[in-house]
């Protein structure tokens, strides 16, 4: 249990940007899934560029490491180059 003013408040600062983050790791895991589901080319290849872009995202914020990030858009872009 916090004893200090500063670690109650860090707690709900932490809570807060916990839920933040789970929200945006969600709604990216669900668009690589739905892309990753996609089997038509030109859809897929339109999809690619914002599914990119959101991991960028993510892991210019830190959400989602880097390289996790990295690895994910090199898989699904062969996922696309495949179709």
């Amino acid at each position: 249990m916090a004893n200090h003013k500063s670690s109650e408040k860090r707690i709900r600062q932490t809570a807060k940007l916990k839920l933040h983050n789970h929200y945006y790791a969600k709604t990216a895991r669900n668009a690589v899934r739905k892309l990753r589901a996609t089997r038509e080319k030109a859809e897929a290849v339109a999809l690619l560029p914002r599914v990119s872009s959101m991991l960028d995202k993510l892991a210019k914020k830190n959400v989602i490491h880097a390289n996790k990030a990295a690895n994910l858009k090199s898989s699904l872009a062969q996922h696309v180059n495949s179709l």
